[in-house]
Order: C-alpha cells, then sequence, then structure tokens
C-alpha cells in the first residue's frame, strides 16, 4: 500500500510514523521548506492532559494520557518528566481553588515544597497545584527528530510542494494540512496562538509553570540554556503575522509577576502560528472514497496527535494490523471512545 500525507506537522508526522512502522510506504507532501512549518514550531510542547480538563472536555483526558509513552517509544530521552507546576499570585488564591475543581491528578503544595520543587520561585506563593504525572517536550527537536528517524526509515518528503502535489498511484490521500484548510473545511476555524523566547541566567526552572490570572493566564516552559517558551494568547483569528504590542506586554508582564528576574531578560524570538479548530475544539478525521482529512486539533496536537494517528492507521490498514506502544499504558485511540463524550464530533465520519 502506498499513501500520501500531504502536511509536515505534528499530525502528519505522527501519522507517517504509525503507517511506516507498519511496513506502509508512505511519502509526504509539504508545502514549507522544512518539517513543522506552521503551528507546530510554535508550540509550547506541554503534555498535559490533567491541566487541560480545566477548560476541556473529559475527552482530552482520556485521549491524552497515553501521548508521553508514545512520544517516549518513538522518540527515546526526548520526554521530560517532571510534571507541571500551577501557582497564582496571592491575590488571586482563589483561580488555584477554581483550577483544582475543574482538574484532578494533582497535589496541594505549600511554599516549603513549591521551594523544594522550583527554588527560585521560594517565597513567592503560599499555595500551588503540582500535577506530576505531566511531562514536557520540545517541539521542535520533536518534530527534526521525528522527520529525521522517518526518513532514515525509507519515508520520502518533498518539502516545498505545490499544494495539488499530484497523487496519482496512491492508495489512500491523507490531508493533515492543519490551517491551511480552513477555507476549505466546513466549520474549521482559526485560533492564533501567540509565544516568545526569553533567554535569562537569572531563573531556572525544571518543569512547566502555569500562573493562573483572571486576565491572562500565562505558561513558562523551560528550553534548557536559560531559554523558556512563553505562552498564553488565544485569539480567534486567521491571522499568522508578527505578535502584537499588546500581546507582547502583556506577556512581558505575566512573566515578571512569575518571577522579576524575567524582567531583564533577553527577548530572543517572537512568533504566532494559527491552530485549526472545530466548534467543539476537538479533532476528527472525515473519510471521502481514497482521501481522509485529519485536522481540528486546536492547542492540543502534541498531546492528542498519536491517539487520532492510531485511529487513522486503523482505518487505512485494518486495527489488527495496529498496536499501541507496548509502554502506553491507558492510551486511547478515537475509535475506543466513541459512545463516549461528544460521540458525533470524534472519530470518523463517512
Amino acid at each position: 500500500m502506498r499513501v500520501l500525507i500531504r502536511g509536515a506537522g505534528v499530525a502528519g508526522l505522527t501519522l507517517a510514523h504509525e503507517l511506516a512502522t507498519k511496513g506502509v510506504a508512505v511519502e509526504v507532501a509539504e508545502t514549507a521548506p522544512r518539517a513543522g512549518g506552521g503551528a507546530s514550531w510554535f508550540a509550547g510542547g506541554m503534555l498535559a492532559p490533567w491541566c487541560e480538563r480545566e477548560s476541556a472536555p473529559e475527552t482530552v483526558l482520556t485521549l491524552g494520557r497515553g501521548a508521553a509513552d508514545w512520544w517516549d517509544a518513538a522518540l527515546p530521552g526526548d520526554v521530560v518528566r517532571k510534571g507541571t507546576l500551577v501557582v497564582a499570585p496571592p491575590r488571586d488564591t482563589a483561580e488555584l481553588t477554581r483550577f483544582a475543581s475543574r482538574t484532578s491528578g494533582f497535589d496541594w503544595l505549600d511554599a516549603d515544597e513549591i521551594e523544594a520543587l522550583e527554588p527560585d520561585l521560594a517565597g513567592r506563593f503560599r499555595k500551588a497545584l503540582f500535577f506530576r504525572d505531566e511531562v514536557h517536550l520540545d517541539p521542535r527537536r520533536a518534530i527534526t527528530a521525528l522527520h529525521e528517524k522517518l526518513a532514515a526509515m525509507g519515508v520520502r518528503f518533498h518539502f516545498g510542494a505545490a499544494t495539488d502535489f499530484p497523487d496519482a498511484g496512491f492508495d489512500r490521500v491523507v490531508d493533515c494540512t492543519g490551517a491551511g484548510a480552513i477555507g476549505r473545511a466546513a466549520n474549521l476555524r482559526g485560533v492564533r496562538g501567540e509565544m516568545l523566547m526569553l533567554e535569562t541566567s537569572e531563573v531556572t526552572l525544571s518543569r512547566p509553570v502555569r500562573l493562573l490570572h483572571p486576565r491572562i493566564p500565562l505558561y513558562i516552559v523551560p528550553r534548557g540554556d536559560g531559554c523558556f517558551m512563553v505562552g498564553a494568547t488565544m485569539i480567534e483569528s486567521n491571522d499568522d503575522g508578527p505578535v502584537s504590542a499588546r500581546s507582547l506586554m502583556e506577556l512581558l508582564n505575566a512573566a515578571y509577576a512569575l518571577h522579576p528576574a524575567f524582567g531583564e531578560a533577553r527577548v530572543i524570538e517572537t512568533g504566532a502560528g494559527v491552530r485549526p479548530a472545530y466548534p467543539d475544539n476537538l479533532p476528527r478525521f472525515d473519510v471521502d472514497g481514497r482521501t481522509i482529512r485529519v485536522n481540528g486539533f486546536y492547542r492540543h496536537g502534541f498531546l492528542l496527535a498519536p491517539s487520532v494517528a492510531w485511529d487513522v492507521a486503523a482505518h487505512i490498514i485494518g486495527p489488527s494490523k495496529t498496536k499501541h506502544v507496548p509502554s502506553a499504558g491507558p492510551f486511547k485511540p478515537l475509535s475506543d471512545q466513541r459512545g463516549a463524550a461528544n460521540p458525533p464530533q470524534i472519530g470518523a465520519s463517512r
């Protein structure tokens, strides 16, 4: 069987991996000059299904719990298993209680326990939530490593490809073009995410930290070598242009609220990406003859792409020929969730 995948973002690459490891001949056509040319390049890389449950349906938790093991099996050593710390300024402690009421899988920490986890936050927060089973990875490193692994496995990549890259001779064509499908896929909209990279030697963090704030919740993810990815904004827009002045000020102000030393950090990069989303903010795949369209990952690309990839691969080659990675534990494909929450929006529609 020969399969053409359009798009080399996280959705296209995880599906290519699922298919190639089962012996399918895969080619990937990408309009950008490299893998991860869209929103995947600006992702936070937090595999945080319990935290995401605060504003997402139970399905995101159920499908995302095995993502860490999938990435660990595909790219050994890239997953950092140190949990997620959620804090709030003293005046906004009620936000922590609200967050806790909508999530699970956490421990309450006091000031001393916060200091033990993150010494540089000593004395800054009285309470925190610690989600010890959550993990993170560097999306750019993961995308690059996955591309290199797939190329070594014989997957052919066509970068700078035309949008109408010829698909003659392929048994299946899978559209994983993400935001590129906005306007072509019914009910698909764009949600703009903005980020910046800060560099400082004055702050050390070992894990992602989420700062709760009524107006602009923020997350900071350590990237190593004194670099931190800061992200927060979600704007209903298809515009992937430069970060706005207002968003930049809000991100910097929130980072300063986490630790004043970020006020002296160097801004080494800003960026924005458009994340595709359906009305329910859950991914789906649609089948039309030999064409399959995979889309709608919203802000859950790295978290939910493994489950969707398994489900699409099972549809293409049959579930008897697909297996979950041995260490996946509670990993559940979309097909296992039909009949759960929101059944019309999840899985394949034909």
